[in-house]
């Protein structure tokens, strides 16, 4: 059985205090939703140290939203994976098309990236996908299969057996559109298989999260599909309440 996720990427949102509030909202709720469910929660660097002691007795997981390419050195503004790891984080959301997008981050430097977050024994959660103007030419599946053969074929088996893969329709992010559970279970199966024809029987072990829009109006459609895992959740993590109704969207 692959693991159950829903994860939340705070982004950039929310202060330290309201952070440690909206960590201690998810612990009070978790026991209503199936132990069967992982839940993680990555806020901003900032509050990751006083998250983590709201967090603790509880069996939500701790994760950042980037780390350094570099283990130390002279890299101003940049935090080292060994850092995020030392204030108790268990994953790293890497890849995100925000990243991508905005700061430049090529597979080269996600290669990197990759190498120090399994150094310091972190889970990545390597995100993939498309734009609208991909989407719409009709190559999102080559785009998909180019993000996964340039990083993730760089793992060795026992890595990529400590990797979560979060498909984002780029076009979906943010915009109030949602792929379909079609197209959701669509690309994810082809995600499955470009990950098999690499790793083999381990791909059907690796979860693979949709990160599009998702909310607790959609979860249970979208998390019922075949090939879906769970939710790298947006802008519904920031409540806790619609947090903790995604991870009810898991059939029991």
């Amino acid at each position: 059985m692959r693991k159950k996720i829903v994860a939340g990427n705070w982004k950039m949102n929310t202060l330290p205090a309201e952070g440690v509030e909206l960590a201690k909202g998810v612990v009070a709720g978790r026991g209503e939703v199936c132990s069967c469910v992982n839940f993680i929660v990555c806020p901003p660097f900032t509050h990751l140290a006083m998250v983590a002691e709201a967090l603790k007795g509880s069996d939500v997981a701790l994760g950042a939203q980037n780390c350094a390419a570099e283990a130390k050195g002279a890299y101003t503004g940049e935090v080292a994976a060994s850092m995020i790891a030392a204030l108790g984080c268990k994953y790293v959301i890497l890849g995100h098309s925000e990243r991508r997008q905005y700061y430049g981050e090529t597979s080269a430097t996600l290669n990197k990236k990759m190498e120090q977050a399994y150094a310091n024994n972190l889970t990545p959660i390597y995100c993939v996908g498309e734009n609208l103007e991909e989407r719409e030419a009709g190559k999102h599946f080559d785009v998909v299969k180019a993000q996964i053969e340039e990083v993730v074929y760089n793992l060795t088996e026992e890595q990529f057996r400590n990797l979560v893969i979060a498909y984002e329709p780029v076009w979906a992010i943010g915009t109030g559109k949602t792929a379909t559970a079609d197209q959701a279970q669509e690309i994810h199966a082809y995600i499955r298989k470009v990950l098999a024809d690499k790793f083999g029987a381990a791909a059907a072990e690796c979860p693979i999260l949709y990160g599009g829009s998702c909310k607790p109006s959609n979860a249970a459609e979208i998390f019922a599909k075949e090939d879906v895992d769970g939710g790298l959740i947006g802008g519904a993590a920031l409540k806790a309440e619609d947090f903790l109704a995604i991870g009810k969207g898991f059939a029991k």
